[in-house]
């Protein structure tokens, strides 16, 4: 794949998550948590979106989303890297692990945290790509299961502040 080739980053925070007498890296899945992440991989299914690289917070709720949300895309082999920088990340942070994906992808999903996740969108897509989605954002937040679809040319070593244009965003039910 060429270095300047049209990329996407897929954003996803993780699912809703329970508080039970753990470690914060341990929490797992609320039961509205275990009914949001597979609605997120099927909207993903449904929007064509079907990553070949996977860059995943190692705490428990990320993995969770992750497993529940895959389950509903067609492709079952994709690379998957379980991160440790990605957990409580500031987007400089994110930004940082993003540049060292090999170019040999084109579509990257991200599952992560806030506020390292919305901080991420709005640095990426900058003020250039203030559209619906991007106000929607920024007024509402980044929901449990939110998605945002960010896309930029060129390799991923030059992913840094305003290279992209946000281009969709799902939020699912929070009931």
């Amino acid at each position: 794949m060429s270095v300047n080739a049209s990329r996407r980053i897929i954003v996803l925070r993780h699912a809703k998550a329970d508080w039970p007498e753990v470690t914060d890296h341990e929490r797992p899945l609320a039961d509205r948590g275990r009914h949001q992440a597979p609605a997120a991989g099927q909207w993903l299914a449904d929007s064509g979106i079907d990553p070949d690289y996977v860059l995943c917070s190692t705490s428990l709720r990320t993995r969770e989303t992750w497993k529940l949300a895959a389950h509903e895309l067609p492709k079952r082999s994709r690379k998957t890297v379980f991160e440790d920088r990605i957990y409580d990340a500031t987007a400089g942070e994110i930004i940082e692990v993003l540049q060292e994906t090999p170019d040999e992808y084109a579509d990257v999903l991200l599952v992560g945290h806030n506020p390292g996740v919305q901080n991420l969108t709005e640095v990426l897509a900058g003020d250039e790509s203030l559209g619906d989605e991007l106000i929607q954002l920024r007024r509402g937040g980044f929901p449990t299961a939110g998605i945002v679809v960010l896309s930029f040319e060129g390799a991923w070593k030059d992913v840094e502040p305003g290279v992209a244009r946000l281009v969709s965003y799902f939020a699912p039910p929070q009931d």
